[in-house]
């Protein structure tokens, strides 16, 4: 049976999960007291064999071998092998609850689309929703203790009106060497196009709706299946309970009390009842009987899931809204509010004050803006603002390339022809006019351009138009002269109007 003390923790006020500390039922104390009570009778034989028969001899061999076992628990890492280990169980125990199969979704499509006011649409309605019904008690019996004790043979089935005696016989007949939780959803199916000939389904949308829900439903029942034949790894368990076990193996040891191996040394403070450690046991035992216990939640622990309430209230559900709900409405009248713009429904005496409390409309919505009248002025985009550069840009711009050179510049732009237009005086354009020249940077260039036309010039031809002559590499390399680079800076704003074509000269 679950322990529900939702209502306990409802409103937080002073010492409220204390309260919750002195129950009985469901509690860490009814989980641990055997292993409890365990520990502390080990823990107190050790005591009394090294206080009352060891001699001098024996305490001091004693001492050194509790020293080594208190400086292993360091060792071992508790905390992180216990706290992912009972997260993974949690996260696992959840998700199998939200694998049990409810026939709340499907048992509304039955009773909306499958038609009939007489006894045949009765019998579809109910036949259809007590398949489903059975096979989610089939895979129950599979993997709970306590559905198996309700329902321990195919009779008892029968008897609690699951199933016919001649769908028993259909069901035995059909040989499968694996479970045959599935054969009712089959069954749904072949029913559910029998209904759709004979008209009681009206429409094709219809039918697929319903086998939409039916394939939900039967993959919860699938998947609760999986869950209880794939476990947790055994070796992960086995570690967290080796890791547990010897941890306090070596804490009965290491935590004595232990008099001084010196005679004028100073001992520890003798503590009979080691509180400490048993709080320590306390908490990581407690830790691990937490993960036994929901490991498998389809046990007869306290905190394990009620599966026959809920076979129980799934049968009685269902069979209602499909049978005595169908086609049986209240009549449709105007509400209480017909006439008003904004329903507003009363109050008690106990909420009144929650009327006094404006509505949420945002976190934003109580923000005052800038008193300053001139910030919160709309502001035009100009194209002759100034363009602030980053740092980062800044160090490129500011920057000579080693790449860019005067002779790669020179090769770049006859690349391009079409990008340079002549002025007038025979002199193309700079892409920044405002700027200064170097006159000896354009020297050079002019000489290199100079030197590679004369060098294409005097290069015999292929038939083809293209140059066929080859030149050694140490003549072309002593061609080649040291040449200084150059600083691209960026342009500034004024100049950005006066690099486009239009106002270079023709």
């Amino acid at each position: 049976m679950t322990i529900s003390y939702t209502l306990k923790v409802a409103n937080s006020r002073f010492g409220g999960f204390s309260k919750l500390l002195f129950r009985w039922k469901g509690s860490i104390y009814k989980l641990l007291y055997k292993e409890f009570i365990v520990f502390v009778v080990l823990y107190a034989l050790l005591s009394l064999v090294y206080r009352r028969l060891l001699t001098e001899e024996q305490k001091r061999l004693y001492t050194k071998v509790a020293q080594y076992c208190n400086r292993s628990t360091d060792l071992i890492p508790m905390s992180f092998v216990l706290g992912f280990y009972v997260t993974l169980i949690v996260n696992r125990w959840w998700a199998q609850y939200t694998s049990i199969p409810l026939p709340d979704q499907l048992m509304c499509v039955i009773s909306s689309n499958v038609h009939g006011n007489d006894e045949r649409g009765r019998i579809l309605r109910r036949t259809l929703i007590r398949y489903a019904n059975l096979s989610a008690v089939l895979i129950l019996r599979s993997v709970s203790t306590r559905v198996l004790k309700r329902f321990p043979t195919m009779d008892h089935v029968v008897e609690a009106g699951f199933m016919t005696q001649d769908e028993r016989k259909k069901f035995e007949s059909l040989h499968s060497d694996f479970n045959k939780y599935w054969i009712p959803c089959v069954w749904f199916t072949n029913l559910a196009a029998q209904a759709r000939r004979d008209g009681r389904i009206r429409d094709d949308v219809a039918l697929r709706l319903l086998m939409d829900e039916l394939n939900l439903y039967r993959a919860k029942c699938s998947m609760l299946f999986h869950y209880d034949w794939i476990s947790i790894p055994l070796v992960y368990t086995q570690v967290v309970t080796i890791a547990v076990y010897s941890f306090f193996a070596f804490c009965l040891i290491g935590r004595q009390f232990l008099e001084p191996l010196e005679p004028g040394q100073e001992g520890d403070l003798d503590m009979y009842v080691p509180l400490s450690t048993l709080l320590q046991f306390f908490f990581y035992a407690g830790w691990l009987k937490v993960a036994e216990q929901i490991i498998n939640p389809f046990g007869e622990d306290d905190d394990d899931f009620e599966t026959n309430k809920l076979i129980d209230r799934n049968l009685q559900v269902s069979l209602l809204s499909v049978d005595d709900m169908y086609q049986n409405l209240p009549p449709a009248v105007k509400d209480k509010y017909w006439n008003e713009s904004t329903a507003q429904p009363p109050y008690t005496t106990a909420t009144a004050a929650e009327t006094l409390k404006p509505s949420f409309l945002g976190s934003t919505f109580d923000m005052r803006m800038c008193e300053d009248a001139e910030q919160s002025q709309p502001a035009e985009a100009s194209p002759s603002t100034m363009r602030i550069q980053t740092p980062l840009l800044s160090r490129f711009f500011a920057a000579a390339s080693p790449a860019i050179s005067i002779k790669n510049f020179g090769r770049g732009s006859r690349g391009h022809p079409h990008l340079r237009r002549s002025r007038a005086d025979g002199s193309f354009p700079s892409p920044y006019p405002n700027r200064s020249e170097d006159p000896e940077s354009v020297a050079r260039i002019e000489e290199e351009e100079t030197e590679d036309e004369e060098s294409r010039a005097s290069e015999p031809t292929t038939p083809g138009g293209r140059p066929g002559g080859t030149q050694p590499l140490e003549a072309s390399k002593t061609q080649r002269k040291e040449l200084p680079l150059i600083q691209v800076k960026a342009p500034s704003s004024e100049s950005i109007g006066a690099d486009r074509p239009e106002a270079w000269e023709p």
